[in-house]
């Protein structure tokens, strides 16, 4: 018995599998509760789609495809918010206006080009076939996004609550807002291998949701987003291996599954809450 729950350990494969899961996990579960906080979830969502045509882009001109997710994603950022400034559009819109249209060209761009590179598996990710420079650069921007977070975590979490505010007391809020998309940026490139641009958006949001539902403190909520990520990321890596499933969809749905069990939880307490206020 204890042999049959340590096969997946004995893989090299899955080795790698569960150190990149992790290493991507637990980056994205912290900017998630940023994202959740600021009502951010669609530009998660943007970024993660638009960084398509740049991967395009870089293969063509035979450069590190992170560097053309890196740029292509910072170009989404930069255009919707260029464009909210300057029309009466609402940004939510913009978004999905441009990150739409980044994916389109993306896909049209793919397709006109000859290449070995499967496009499944830059849209849903390939876990089980990273190698080491894949998770070195997976630890990397991890090491380089949660560093960024210690030094600088106070400005954004006071600009995530109250910009105007941070603005009043002299935070430079400008460079706040574009560094936070810069690491929403890098996160998505360092879960391209793992999960894939089209599941990258459940590691951004999931974690943070599932948090705020049961914190009430922010510095709680970004050790129960990254706790969340990290435990969705194992066990979605373990449970694939015995149902013979692909290990990223399997992640979402064990942080579907978190989210879920947490809502009913935090629903039934509050529910017997009040039923307890209305009784005394």
């Amino acid at each position: 018995m204890t042999d049959t729950l340590l096969l997946p350990f004995a893989f090299p494969f899955m080795q790698q599998a569960f150190l990149i899961a992790l290493l991507v996990a637990i980056p994205m579960g912290l900017l998630s509760s940023y994202l959740v906080l600021k009502g951010w979830s669609l530009m998660g969502d943007a970024i993660s789609h638009a960084v398509l045509p740049g991967i395009v882009l870089a293969f063509i001109l035979g450069l590190p495809l992170a560097i053309g997710a890196f740029v292509a994603g910072m170009t989404c950022a930069l255009a919707t918010g260029f464009l909210k400034e300057n029309s009466r559009v609402k940004e939510d819109t913009v978004m999905g206006v441009v990150f739409s249209g980044m994916f389109g060209a993306g896909i049209v761009m793919f397709t006109m080009i000859e290449t070995e590179l499967h496009l499944s598996h830059i849209l849903f990710g390939d876990m089980l076939g990273t190698d080491w420079p894949d998770i070195l650069q997976a630890g990397a921007i991890a090491a380089l996004v949660v560093g960024a977070l210690a030094v600088f975590g106070r400005d954004l979490t006071l600009h995530a609550f109250d910009a105007q505010h941070a603005r009043a007391i002299g935070l430079p809020v400008r460079l706040l807002h574009y560094g936070l998309l810069g690491m929403i940026s890098l996160t998505v490139v360092g879960a391209l291998q793992a999960v894939g641009i089209i599941l990258a958006i459940a590691f951004l949001i999931a974690p943070g949701a599932t948090a705020f539902l049961i914190t009430r403190r922010f510095n709680t909520m970004l050790a129960v987003a990254a706790s969340v990520a990290a435990i969705s990321a194992f066990f979605g890596v373990y449970l694939s291996f015995f149902i013979d499933s692909a290990p990223a969809p399997t992640i979402v749905l064990v942080m579907t599954g978190l989210f879920i069990a947490t809502f009913a939880l935090s629903s039934a307490q509050s529910a017997r809450a009040r039923r307890e206020a209305s009784a005394s």
